[in-house]
């Protein structure tokens, strides 16, 4: 199931990030977005407490068993071995973090979980793929651009990125252009306004319209 996730990121590309969505439109909301054509969908893990853990992966469970077949499930925002081992009880297929934390890394590989920790300069980006990371976060990459992307890819040519933070469908192509594997999208496509308002037929448009630009 790894690798099929593996190739699942390479092929798609798009992760979508669901953050802070309340779990009655989490159902409507995937829909809209695998209607979109989007095939990956990461529910975040609440950082600050608002939401509990076992919330958290009761969501990705319920996604998993909703688009078994159709979707990948995984976790984001995960900074802890436990959460890790909730979203594998869950039924999710991957785990990403905005940090590089070598226990979670360790953790994640040890339960069959595909691996996308968060980082940004060139030690960090080495230490996760050294922990065993499948790809590496760069995250935040708006901050540093393009030309960052181009120069820590020439001595890390053999680590796989994924681009996060200040994506979206006007940059992508650079951003691949550069190196980098795929890329994780938050409000791009999961305005907050249209779900607050569950106009889903225009989230389904947004995720065409960032599936279209990566043909």
């Amino acid at each position: 199931m790894r690798e099929k996730v593996i190739e699942a990121i390479e092929k798609e590309k798009i992760v979508v990030i669901v953050r802070g969505v309340e779990s009655k439109k989490l159902i409507p909301l995937a829909k809209a977005m695998y209607d979109g054509g989007i095939r990956l969908l990461e529910i975040t893990y609440s950082a600050n407490g608002s939401v509990s853990d076992e919330e958290t992966a009761k969501n990705i469970e319920i996604l998993s068993k909703e688009f078994e077949g159709k979707m990948y499930i995984g976790a984001g925002t995960v900074l802890t071995k436990k959460q890790v081992e909730l979203t594998k009880n869950a039924g999710g297929k991957f785990i990403i973090s905005p940090d590089t934390n070598k226990e979670v890394i360790e953790k994640t590989v040890e339960l069959g979980l595909v691996s996308m920790p968060g980082a940004l300069t060139p030690s960090e980006i080495q230490s996760a793929h050294i922990y065993g990371a499948d790809f590496v976060k760069l995250f935040p990459v708006s901050n540093f651009g393009i030309g960052y992307v181009k120069a820590v890819k020439a001595p890390l040519s053999h680590i796989k990125m994924l681009a996060v933070g200040g994506v979206d469908e006007n940059n992508m192509t650079d951003y691949l252009k550069a190196g980098i594997s795929g890329f994780g999208i938050g409000t791009n496509i999961v305005n907050k306004k249209l779900v607050d308002e569950e106009k889903f037929d225009e989230i389904t448009l947004l995720a065409k319209k960032y599936v279209s630009n990566l043909k």
